[in-house]
């Protein structure tokens, strides 16, 4: 009989320590998770698509600052301006989004956006006019189709905002350039 008491009081005890355990578990990790949250992680072409705008909106001030200063045409000056404002206050977006989701943007922008700065640099007048007004179509229009398959398919709901927000933008971006774009 004492054997039996006794594997009882065992089997009795165990079971209070699982049972303790497993409420201990459950308060701990119901602590740290109200309390600590878990570090960002964003899907890879969601982080690809931040530092592509990010290459795409840097390149887009200083062809715009090239353009104000070296454009001949109003028109085409203005657009310039406007580009610079424009992705300037997207930039800044971007690069807040970036720092909230941990991700490291390019510092300036890639050979291929310096590359075509370059080309420009060469060239003035109407035929810089030209050639700017030429580019920002072609690239205003790659713009408008990586932010809105962005704006639908990202998988982060903040990337996904910051496409659909800057998209009617790039759209009107788009619409101004094809407008001034034959008339250079």
């Amino acid at each position: 009989m004492s054997s039996l008491l006794r594997k009882i009081g065992i089997f009795s005890s165990c079971a209070l320590l699982g049972a303790s355990l497993a409420i201990a578990q459950e308060v701990t990790s119901t602590a740290a998770s109200s309390s600590a949250k878990p570090s960002p992680s964003v899907h890879a072409s969601d982080a690809k698509f931040l530092k592509d705008a990010a290459d795409g909106g840097m390149a887009e001030v200083e062809l715009g600052q090239l353009a104000v200063q070296k454009a001949a045409s109003p028109q085409v000056k203005q657009f310039a301006q406007r580009m610079v404002e424009d992705h300037g206050k997207a930039n800044d977006q971007l690069h807040e989004l970036a720092l909230q989701k941990s991700i490291r943007l390019p510092m300036a922008p890639s050979a291929k956006n310096r590359a075509a700065k370059t080309q420009l640099e060469k060239l003035s007048g109407d035929q810089f006019d030209q050639a700017y007004m030429a580019d920002m179509v072609a690239d205003h229009k790659k713009d408008v189709a990586d932010f809105q398959r962005e704006s639908s398919g990202a998988h982060d709901p903040d990337v996904k905002n910051f496409a659909s927000q800057t998209l009617p933008t790039l759209q009107d971006h788009l619409k101004q350039a094809e407008s001034i774009a034959p008339a250079q």
